[in-house]
């Protein structure tokens, strides 16, 4: 028994620059993919971070639960969504798999849908900048658990010593009255080799409980505080150069939707071929890092 990806979902349109929006349509494509109806959603997980005009409540995840049509019937028999925001940076979409994974093995629920994304405060930009090095976008996954042997194994966490690494805040001295459209990222310098760290001691503990060692078949998919990123962490743990997958990166870095983009991406292009296996290893501020071996269905190319 495991707990698989059934479906993903992605926005990226340019339309709006709203992350409940972004999100909602990447929830309901998922849905839609797959056949699944809103209510067949028991748990929904929202992972992203920043968000519309800086928005403290309510919970996002019941603003994107809304938009996307899920867990609104309200008869006294109707099925119920819960829904709750899971906050920890870029490493909150795999801690999000590890909430879904331990939800779906007790049969409390037949899908678990996470999603994740981030957008400008201020909802005036859609690429990354020198000020905010973040793109805007939606992603899902939709989770379900499965008799066949596939899906994720255990997460493994890392963290580093020192400061942050990575740190966002709006600076409530200098804000005025314009605070929820403002936000500060502040990245320290050697910051990117300060995630690499905790990125390749996640990723060797997830694949050495997994007793996998032979990394010719493991495709890469992590997170892109840089473009190289993700090729330093492949050549760190020997995983070969063309068997990293990311999200298309044309205007920055995805932040929390960069795995579930890449995946999306990978699947959509049916890229997985010649995999068995996915390494999915997300790195932010913290320093923190998570990793997670997933065994591919036979038809990766599809939806499972």
């Amino acid at each position: 028994m495991g707990v698989r990806i059934k479906s993903t979902g992605t926005s990226r349109a340019k339309d709006t620059n709203s992350i409940v929006e972004h999100s909602a349509r990447a929830a309901r494509e998922s849905l839609e993919r797959v056949g699944v109806r809103p209510d067949q959603v028991g748990v929904f997980i929202n992972a992203g971070i920043f968000r519309d005009s800086n928005t403290v409540e309510p919970a996002v995840s019941a603003l994107i639960q809304k938009a996307a049509g899920i867990g609104l019937e309200y008869d006294e028999d109707d099925p119920r969504t819960f829904s709750f925001d899971l906050m920890n940076g870029a490493v909150g979409v795999l801690n999000a798999v590890q909430v879904a994974t331990s939800i779906l093995e007790t049969g409390s629920a037949e899908h678990v849908l996470i999603v994740s994304g981030d957008t400008h405060p201020s909802l005036t930009r859609s690429a990354a900048d020198t000020e905010f090095p973040y793109a805007t976008s939606g992603a899902a996954l939709l989770l379900e658990r499965t008799e066949e042997p596939v899906g994720f194994g255990r997460v493994h966490i890392a963290r580093g010593a020192g400061t942050p690494a990575v740190e966002s805040f709006v600076d409530t001295a200098t804000m005025g009255t314009v605070g929820r459209g403002l936000m500060t990222v502040v990245r320290e310098p050697g910051f990117e080799d300060r995630l690499l760290n905790v990125a390749v001691d996640a990723a060797q503990a997830a694949l050495a409980e997994a007793g996998h060692s032979d990394l010719s078949s493991t495709a890469l998919i992590a997170s892109t505080p840089s473009t190289e990123f993700p090729i330093r962490l492949a050549e760190t743990l020997g995983i070969e150069a063309d068997s990293v997958r990311t999200a298309d990166l044309s205007e920055g870095d995805p932040h929390t939707a960069a795995l579930p983009l890449a995946y999306h991406r990978a699947v959509t292009e049916q890229s997985f071929a010649a995999h068995t296996h996915v390494l999915f290893v997300a790195a932010g501020a913290g320093p923190s890092a998570a990793a997670v071996l997933y065994r591919l269905p036979v038809l990766a190319g599809t939806p499972a």
